[in-house]
Formats: structure tokens, sequence, C-alpha cells
């Protein structure tokens, strides 16, 4: 079981269908993406990487993504994935971590991994073909990396058959796809734009690369115009990007919008029915569970029921709400969100402690608070108390309090989130000064060591910060001064 076999498929069967586009311009058959794909398996290969090995993947979405991407599958591989909006520190971070053999960029973060292989040299490594490296159904195939609690980024291994669960969910729960279906990635491919561009491939559909390699409405709206039957994955901060469009109109040839990666107002959902019509499927998933846990469909879209839930369990999955002991609740009460399912990762890379927490009892523990009733709809109520979900990307507060906490004018920090109208959340530190610094002080830090999507929005200077009886800061009251 390989997911390299989905490319190889769809190839043998219509080589000459259109796989990859750039904007409205095809670039590549799969007959060609497949022969380009094995021939850099052959040249990872004769870069000394063996079967397991970890690949970075530091690029943005370009023509170039998938072929990397399915030549590390093809030769048994493992890809790692990066957002490509990280910092230099936290690209260096992962590629410690994983173990990464090699690591592929594209020319705007050459500079940041010096030690990258430009994509511009794929030509150079290409050799002869080689048949699909032999993968067992639980061997790992992407590492996911996702931010803990403490902030300490986590790879979660995403085996072959996890990658396949995920696959057949999506034919089963959004979308029956053939060859004459085209996919938008305007989302990074590093996260939940990549996850379902493997259903689409697997279909022999057209994955269609933004000229721009990234979110711009005005981009969008010409793309849905062009391509027939298209889809495309957003956060729902994107959704209310194209609203807020002078462009925004009713496309021609939208198909489907999946939106998650964060809840979505239902004023916003009644929106997008209005000027979309009732193509929206809303998903709730994690990086530990690829895009699958549960899902709201079409249907209830067009009767406008249940927006405010995130749907029921996705095909083959198992959902629950457990209390505190991990014991099931009835429905109606509030506890944490559980799942199980082929599509659940096998585990932390090389975190064992984290892996037995999280997968505990056979079930994944989300962290995410929220209700189910009767029928087995689900309502996210919370989530993991302190995290911050801005622009669909989750920022975990103690990560940039670790950062801010290096300054030597901070004696103490504390981050929470803040409503924002267009990217759901933004951050405010709140920091009790030693001696006398400035903001542009401690923003300068930030940038240095973390993301610039991450750093706080404003600093609010107080005398202390509200704690209970154990000294733990109250992260209730900060928020109730914002």
């Amino acid at each position: 079981m390989n997911l390299a076999h989905l490319l190889a498929r769809s190839a043998r069967l219509a080589p000459d269908s259109r796989a990859i586009a750039l904007g409205k311009r095809p670039v590549l058959s799969y007959g060609q993406l497949a022969d380009r794909v094995s021939r850099l398996a052959t040249g990872l290969r004769k870069l000394g990487l063996a079967e397991g090995d970890r690949v970075g993947l530091a690029m943005k979405n370009c023509v170039e993504y998938h072929e990397v991407l399915f030549a590390c599958w093809h030769a048994g591989l493992v890809a790692v994935p990066m957002n490509a909006k990280l910092h230099a520190k936290e690209f260096a971070y992962i590629l410690e971590n994983s173990g990464a053999n090699a690591c592929f960029v594209t020319s705007d973060l050459e500079s940041a991994i010096p030690s990258g292989t430009p994509i511009a040299e794929l030509p150079k490594l290409r050799g002869e073909p080689m048949p699909v490296a032999e993968r067992k159904p639980d061997d790992g195939a992407w590492l996911f990396y996702t931010s803990g609690t403490t902030g300490v980024p986590k790879g979660a291994v995403l085996t072959h058959r996890n990658l396949l669960a995920q696959t057949y969910a999506y034919f089963a729960d959004i979308d029956k796809l053939d060859a004459n279906f085209s996919i938008l990635h305007p989302a990074p491919l590093s996260h939940g734009s990549g996850c379902y561009a493997l259903p689409h491939f697997a279909a022999g559909a057209v994955n269609v690369i933004p000229e721009s390699g990234h979110f711009e409405p005005d981009e969008v709206f010409e793309l849905l115009d062009f391509w027939p039957n298209s889809s495309f994955f957003a956060a729902p901060t994107m959704v209310v990007r194209l609203l807020a469009a002078p462009s925004a109109r009713s496309p021609k040839h939208l198909r489907t919008l999946v939106y998650g990666g964060a809840p979505m107002y239902v004023a916003d959902s009644l929106r997008a029915i209005e000027l979309l019509g009732p193509r929206l499927y809303q998903l709730f998933g994690q990086g530990e569970a690829p895009m699958t846990i549960t899902g709201l469909p079409q249907p209830f879209h067009r009767e406008k029921t249940h927006l405010e839930t995130c749907g029921f369990a996705r095909t083959g999955c198992e959902v629950k709400i457990f209390d505190a002991e991990d014991r099931e609740l009835p429905p109606g009460e509030l506890g944490e969100i559980v799942t199980r399912s082929d599509c659940v990762m096998a585990g932390y890379w090389q975190n064992p402690d984290a892996t037995r927490k999280t997968l505990r009892g056979g079930w994944l523990h989300t962290g995410d608070v929220g209700s189910m009733d009767e029928a087995g709809f689900l309502t996210i109520r919370d989530r993991s108390k302190d995290m911050i979900i801005s622009g669909g990307s989750n920022i975990y507060p103690r990560e940039i309090e670790e950062v801010l906490l290096r300054h030597p004018a901070v004696a103490e920090c504390s981050v929470v989130g803040r409503p924002h109208a267009e990217w759901g959340e933004e951050v405010v530190a709140f920091v009790v000064k030693r001696s006398d610094v400035r903001p542009q002080d401690l923003d300068e830090l930030c940038l240095q060591n973390i993301a610039r999507f991450k750093r706080p929005r404003e600093y609010r200077f107080v005398g202390a910060l509200p704690k209970n009886n154990y000294g733990k800061v109250l992260k209730t009251e900060l928020r109730k001064l914002i």
C-alpha cells in the first residue's frame, strides 16, 4: 500500500488528462507528472536516501510541489511538508526534530534554509524511472507538524493507511469525483489543501495552482469562473475575505467549497450561502486526524439547518464526548471531543509520552470541548483553552510567551486571543515589565524567533497578572480586559 499508486493508476488510465495547471494554463498531464515523479524518486535514492528517511518540503504552492511529494512516496520516503510562512528557526527545529536527510525549497525560502535543495535543481536529479516502492499500510507517509499545548511543535505520523482512509471518506461524504473535476489550491498545500489534493489525483482530476501561489480573492473568483466543476478548501477567514472582496460574485463553475480549521459564525455561513449557493461543506478535523472527524454536508447548507454545529461523524469515524475520567457522556453534556478511525495518526514522532496521553484508551483526545445531540450533531463549545486560531492557523500562547520572556526587561507575560473581524482572532500580550521596554523591541524579538503571523498585534503593559491561589495566571480574567 503506497499513496504513489494513486497517481500511477490515474496516469495508466488517462495519461493525457490534465494533472496540474498554473492559473488557467495546463502544465502537466498525468503521464508527464508520473514520469517526472518516477525519475525524481530515482534521484532521491541516488542521494543516499533509504526507505523511511524523511524529506522536508519548504515550498510555497507551485507546480513542482506534487512532483516532490509523490516522488518521496514513490521512493518509499516520508514527506515533511512545512508551512511556507514559518520562521527560519522554526524550519530548523522541524528539520532537526524529524531528522530530515534532505529538504527542497522554493526560491523565496532559499535564504531561510541555506542547506536546502532549490527546486530549480530538480531536472538534474531526475534519473531513469523506478518502480513504486513497497510500503506497509502503517508505514509513515507524512509528518504533519502541529504545535502542542506547550508550544513545542510535534510531528503527527500520518501513515499511508491514514491518508487513504481520508481519501475514501472524501469520496463517500463530499464529492464523487472524476476527470472532469478540478480543485483550486489557494490554501497551503502543506496543510488541508494538500490533503484534499489526494482524492483529486486518485480520480484523475486537475489540480490548479494559482499563479500568485497563495490566496487572492480576485484570482480565486477568476479561476472559479474558468475551471469546470471546481472546488477548493478554505479557512473561514478566507471565506469572509471572499465575501468582502469588491469582485465578489456567484462563480460560474463552483461545485464545492470545503471550509474548516476554525469555527465560522452562522451569520457568515448564511452570507456565503446567499452569494455562493448551497455549495458549502463544513468539516472538523485536526492534523492528527487529517480533515476527517465530522462534517456538515451541502444539503444542510441548502436547508440552512444545523449551521451552528460542525455536523456528524464522517464515514468510518467514531466520535464521542468524554468526561475528565474518559467516560462517555450522554447527549447534551459538555466534555472533550474524542475520535477513532483509520484516519487517526499512528502517534507523535519520537514522543511516546505525548502519544500515550493523546491516544489513551485507543481514542484521539482532541483537546476540544463540545457536546453532541441525540442525532449525533457535534457542536464545539470551546477549544483547548489557551489556543488561538488566526486565519485558520493554530497559535499556542506558550510559544510566544517563551520568546517574550527572553527579553531582560520582561518579568512576566501572558498571551491571549481577542476577536478579529477578518482573521477570527488576533494575539494580544499582557506584559509585566522589569524595566522600560518598547512594543517595537518586543516585536523585533518575536520576528527574530517565530513566524510573523504569530506575533502579538498589541502589547498591554500591566502592573501584575491576575492569578489564582495556586499562582496560575487567570487568562479568563485577561480576556475580560480586551
